[in-house]
């Protein structure tokens, strides 16, 4: 921040309750005295000595690390698709990245022990592989960018003479942009047509894949989608120093990996420092491990064994409010996941209080608007495939722009910086050179990459005002979603709206003009969803975890931006034609993740429906939602500068009407009054010594996972799912 006096809204952020998970004591916030938090602050607060002969990227760590990428790029697709069972990856404390790490630590580094002490893994090579998986378990996928591979082909097998598809996507979407028309000519011919097919019923015995079709659009994508990667990579650079260190985020999801390899510590602190209690041998720890490991043995024996007992996590409590105006409600999920509820109770009370608070505050709307006469068919969505929301979705969006503005003002000092160092008008600081690019490159790699994007974009078919709104907001939202996991550690981030859509209705009240067939709607509306609408497993987090991680336990940061070039390379290479070579060896249709294999295409192409038709609401509203979202943050932002005792936080405000706040509720709610309760009645000691249990929820539900995901393919049996699909 500027010199002088901190204003109040820079207090809201720099009054972040953080300590370092290597410190054993902790501070509590300035804001909230009496409150214990367990995220992790920056490396100025003193953690053990390490070892600076040990950087954590070594050659068996290097090779581990590939291995896992390519065995990620071929499984996931085949989990989370073709059998749709529990995801490894889709959230961001990704249950493959832990499992790995579970795994090296119980059985690879015991063995490598019984050869020879100096063999065991090292505490930074363990988390070395941790941050390299959480790329290769991410971007391979449910969520991620695999989901253009269908995006790509759907709308054309699903396109009938009803629903006149074809008109939409042969004169404005670009041949080389899909395998159904780059080898016809610019048309959907036979040859394109076969490639289709192919994918969705499956080939002959013996029959060769179409690589041809395949081979310019797949290869296209591939770059458009890397340079994608090395986009959020630049930004992650741009904002680690600022979040991490001037602001000192939590970053609550970086507690558990650090605490898993605590032990292997020993022998590398500081003398004098105190020594801490081993993190396995806690008795507390397997306490919390035995709660979800009941709970899903018995879940999972009834999966296959109906008449085991099961213990009922959820409900849809929806269906209990049938008279007006409670009927409003809708959808109203009550699920536990142990994962979720362990996660909430490492995050600051006012948090967690926020992020169920929030979701019932957008129920509450719902009805409230009904009270007032606005039918109901408008206040949760316009038309089929949700474009926009009317109440939620432009308030959510007022509060991304707001609060990504209010996070820019606030770091004023060292954007400009970052700006100054570009053109080369201050020479560099000494701590530049522990950044993973130094910030000429992060700032002009950002800005190319963002161009090479648009006018990606433009060649397909969107005209540039169109492609300059998407883009814009992608990068928005990115910063804005990514703020969530590092202040709340919501493990699932998904806006699920489309930027394009609520910008076309703040223009026009009927059918849009801005966003028409010659503005190329229908290859935006192919970029928008395989981009933006459905974020899952988008990757600034992990980049900013990594880096975090890396900068707090001294692992040397070029040879793992190397690594984690590579990991990126090889898993994303194996994932996307395992896709393709899935389709045609199975057949696309027989695969269980009904989203993945049309819902993607179908969804693009009733945007385009949706859009070109008349809405149900004014422009006037959607421009009123939109600034009271903005206002909303704005005031959320400025009442906790000014008084502390103000229990909100806007990243609440950020997730309250999307899937993941409906789908966790119940467990952040559950996690915030274990919380509270044991602070209140046994004070920050009792929090200390319980965390374990909560710890122990988390490693005990991933471990089931694995368990059951073992079971399943040993089976043969689909759709078990222990986290939300």
């Amino acid at each position: 921040m500027s010199g002088g006096k901190p204003g109040k809204i820079e207090k809201h952020f720099s009054d972040m309750n953080s300590f370092s998970v290597d410190s054993p004591e902790g501070a509590a916030s300035p804001t909230a005295p009496a409150e214990v938090t367990a995220p992790i602050a920056s490396s100025s607060v003193s953690t053990p000595a390490v070892d600076r002969r040990e950087r954590g990227v070594t050659p068996r760590v290097v090779v581990f690390s590939l291995i896992m990428a390519v065995a990620f790029g071929y499984i996931l697709p085949v989990i989370d698709f073709k059998l749709h069972n529990t995801f490894l990856g889709a959230q961001h404390l990704p249950p493959g990245a832990v499992g790995t790490l579970i795994f090296l630590l119980v059985v690879a580094n015991p063995l490598l022990g019984l050869i020879a002490r100096k063999w065991r893994l090292s505490r930074n090579e363990a988390l070395t592989v941790y941050i390299t998986t959480l790329f290769s378990s991410l971007l391979t996928g449910h969520g991620a960018e695999t989901q253009l591979i269908t995006n790509l082909i759907a709308p054309f097998y699903f396109a009938t003479r009803e629903n006149a598809w074809l008109s939409s996507l042969e004169p404005y979407v670009a041949p080389w942009m899909t395998p159904a028309m780059w080898s016809d000519g610019g048309k959907y011919g036979p040859i394109g047509r076969a490639a289709v097919e192919g994918w969705y019923v499956g080939l002959p015995a013996g029959a060769p894949i179409p690589w041809g079709a395949w081979l310019v659009p797949l290869g296209l994508w591939m770059i458009f989608t890397l340079t994608s990667y090395f986009m959020l990579a630049c930004l992650s650079v741009i904002l680690r120093a600022q979040w991490a260190e001037r602001e000192a985020l939590a970053f609550p999801l970086l507690r558990l990996p650090l605490e898993m390899t605590r032990d292997l510590d020993e022998g590398t602190r500081a003398p004098g420092h105190r020594h801490e209690e081993s993190f396995w041998r806690n008795r507390v720890l397997w306490i919390g491990v035995a709660i979800p490991f009941t709970i899903q043995s018995l879940n999972g024996l009834n999966f296959y064994f109906p008449d085991v007992p099961r213990v009922p996590l959820d409900i849809n409590a929806g269906l209990l409010f049938t008279e007006a105006p409670w009927n409003q409600i809708g959808w109203f999920p009550m699920i536990l996941f142990p994962m979720v509820i362990g996660v909430t109770y490492l995050l600051s009370s006012e948090v967690s209080f926020s992020l169920w608070f929030f979701y019932f505050l957008m129920k509450a709307q719902y009805m409230a608007a009904s009270m007032m006469g606005y039918p109901s068919g408008t206040l949760a969505q316009n038309g089929a495939l949700y474009p926009e929301k009317l109440i939620t979705g432009y308030q959510t969006w007022g509060a991304f722009l707001m609060y990504v503005a209010l996070i820019g003002w606030t770091g004023r000092e060292h954007y400009n910086y970052v700006v100054k160092r570009a053109f080369r008008r201050v020479k560099a600081r000494e701590d530049e050179k522990n950044e993973m690019f130094s910030y000429p490159v992060a700032f002009w790699g950002f800005c190319l990459s963002w161009l090479v994007m648009f006018a990606f974009t433009v060649a397909g078919g969107v005209r540039w005002d169109v492609a300059l709104a998407l883009w814009v907001t992608y990068v928005v939202g990115c910063i804005a979603l990514t703020r969530v996991a590092v202040e709340g550690g919501l493990l699932s981030l998904q806006h699920q709206t489309a930027p394009l859509g609520m910008v076309a209705r703040l223009f026009d009240s009927g059918p849009s003009r801005w966003l028409t067939a010659d503005a190329g709607i229908a290859p935006a509306a192919i970029f928008q969803t395989g981009f933006v609408v459905h974020t899952r497993s988008f990757l600034l987090p992990s980049f900013l975890h990594g880096l975090k991680l890396a900068r707090d336990r001294n692992i040397a940061i070029k040879p793992l931006g190397w690594l984690i070039a590579s990991v990126i390379l090889v898993s994303f290479v194996v994932s996307w034609t395992t896709c393709v070579r899935l389709g045609y060896e199975n057949g696309g249709l027989q695969f269980n993740n009904q989203y993945w294999k049309h819902g993607n295409g179908d969804w693009a192409m009733n945007f385009v429906r949706v859009v070109e038709s008349a809405p149900q609401n004014l422009a006037w509203v959607n421009w009123l939602c939109l600034s009271f979202g903005a206002v909303m943050t704005w005031g959320i932002v400025w009442m906790r500068g000014h008084y502390a005792w103000f229990p909100l936080h806007p990243v609440g405000y950020l997730m309250w009407g999307n899937y993941p706040s409906a789908i966790f509720w119940l467990s952040i709610f559950t996690g915030w009054l274990c919380k509270v309760v044991i602070t209140r009645y046994g004070g920050p000691d009792a929090y200390r010594k319980i965390m374990p249990l909560f710890l122990g929820l988390i490693l005990g539900d991933v471990a089931m996972m694995l368990f059951w995901l073992g079971i399943d393919g040993w089976q043969g049996r689909t759709m078990h799912q222990l986290l939300p699909g």
